[in-house]
């Protein structure tokens, strides 16, 4: 394999992760192929107000170009700039002109440019497939090198295996220790439980049945809710509602409530082994994770030692009722131990680059 490699990543946003979830994991992987050598220009569309709500300018490990969203010519001029790469990657969920992309970065390859699919949302991408046989992109899976995804485990390699991937490979969400990190708590912070997660169709039952009804129940403590679109939500009086968390208080966020929620989406869920960025960037500030249950946990985290799982909103109760601030400080130290060793996305990048080594696709 080349020991520096020109990367073009079509992607939703680098720069802003707003409305857009899969920033973190794709700062991580960048920043970890930027340390080891490689060369990554990342092209986003100028779409959905996010260059409006940036939470980063543009990092010194990768160069970003951002397109116009209203009009084709600018993914393909973009397209264009993006031939002389050694590797190709389109991204899933761009959020403007996917299904030109899906197809257009095929068409734009030269012979010795590697093309790979990176799905970040596999549930998503396979059930509209399997819901659409006319969706266009199934016939597109066999021409790609190599499809990447944050998750899934086994039934997403074997979905795409059905579909025709050359190779599928779960790349999962990890910690890049430089961005997330304990630190002190903040009084704005404080509570018992808290809840980060926009909006979505795909997780809003959930949300109701792990924390908001959760929350009603439990008066006498104190919860905090943030993310995008809940405004609007009922919500008892013990619930502080904060909206968007920025980037930059994550870390504060993270470190401070006595314990953390994650929600997986349903979706993510029913295929399992699809940890959440926000489940390493909490792992990363040493926080006490409650998660939801999702068939591979046990894969990342050690349960009741570097986890707490929960299955319905009752288990959820008991464990806010009798965790200890002892206990839930030995999880969160045990969590923050695992991830440096174990889930750090430089051990992604290293994976990453032995998979194109062993298949010699560079």
């Amino acid at each position: 394999m080349k020991s520096s490699l020109k990367i073009a990543f079509f992607g939703s946003s680098l720069v802003s992760a707003y409305w857009n979830g899969a920033a973190t994991y794709y700062r991580g992987i960048i920043r970890a192929l930027h340390d080891r050598g490689h060369l990554v220009t990342f092209y986003e569309p100028d779409a959905y107000d996010r260059q409006k709500h940036r939470d980063i300018p543009d990092p010194e490990w990768a160069k970003v170009v951002v397109y116009p969203a209203d009009k084709e010519k600018g993914a393909l001029k973009a397209l264009e700039s993006a031939q002389g790469a050694d590797l190709m990657v389109k991204a899933s969920g761009v959020g403007v002109f996917d299904e030109l992309l899906e197809q257009a970065v095929l068409e734009f390859r030269r012979p010795e440019t590697t093309v790979i699919f990176w799905d970040v949302d596999a549930p998503a991408t396979l059930d509209r497939v399997q819901n659409n046989p006319k969706d266009p992109f199934a016939s597109l899976v066999p021409k790609y090198d190599l499809v990447f995804t944050y998750g899934g485990g086994d039934p997403v390699v074997n979905a795409y295996t059905k579909l025709g991937a050359r190779q599928c490979v779960p790349i999962y969400n990890a910690l890049d220790p430089s961005t997330h990190f304990p630190v002190q708590p903040e009084g704005r912070f404080q509570c018992d439980l808290a809840f980060l997660g926009n909006r979505l169709p795909d997780r809003e039952s959930r949300v109701e049945e792990f924390f908001l009804n959760v929350a009603t129940r439990m008066p006498e403590q104190r919860f905090i809710l943030g993310g995008s679109g809940w405004q609007d939500k009922p919500m008892s009086s013990n619930v502080n509602y904060i909206g968007h968390v920025y980037t930059r208080d994550h870390n504060a966020l993270n470190s401070t409530p006595k314990a953390l929620l994650n929600i997986s989406r349903e979706s993510m869920a029913r295929y399992g082994f699809s940890p959440a960025t926000r489940v390493f960037e909490a792992a990363g500030a040493a926080a006490c994770i409650i998660t939801d249950y999702w068939l591979g946990i046990d894969f990342f985290f050690e349960p009741e030692k570097e986890i707490l799982v929960v299955r319905c909103g009752d288990e959820v109760e008991e464990q806010v009722r009798t965790l200890s601030h002892a206990r839930a400080r030995a999880i969160g130290d045990a969590a923050y131990k695992r991830v440096l060793t174990q889930h750090t996305y430089a051990h992604r990048a290293a994976q990453l680059e032995g998979i194109l080594e062993a298949r010699n696709l560079t």
